[in-house]
């Protein structure tokens, strides 16, 4: 089992910033791809973005690209989502995700609990 504990979401106004953590415990952390997904009320959980074992290969979603940053650490066990110029449509629960490199949930076999993202406009 790999247990994930995501943190850094909060309250935003648009055009801020913030940057999700997501520590990863349990298993071999460097031997999966690691993405984080998010879901808004009422809405599926869609795929964000998708960062490979080595962290040389990353994927984003049409929405988000040029203002979010997937990052990993190995040695920390950890993964990061700088999230920069902020809009209202952003808001969700954010969750980090364990699995195969891709940009589906079936993709993932570890979540986390998810963290609230709101950007107030």
């Amino acid at each position: 089992q790999m247990q994930l504990v995501e943190s850094g979401g909060g309250l935003v106004q648009a055009g801020g910033s913030l940057r999700l953590s997501c520590a990863a415990s349990g298993r071999t952390f460097s031997s999966y791809a690691m993405g984080w997904f998010r879901q808004a009320p009422g809405k599926e959980r869609e795929f964000v973005v998708v960062i490979s074992w080595s962290g040389g290969t990353t994927y984003y979603t049409d929405s988000v690209k040029g203002r979010f940053t997937i990052s990993r650490d190995n040695a920390k066990n950890t993964v990061y989502l700088q999230m920069n110029s902020l809009k209202p449509e952003d808001t969700a629960v954010y969750f980090c995700a364990a699995g195969r490199y891709g940009m589906t949930k079936n993709d993932y076999d570890y979540w986390g609990q998810g963290t609230q993202v709101t950007v107030s406009s």
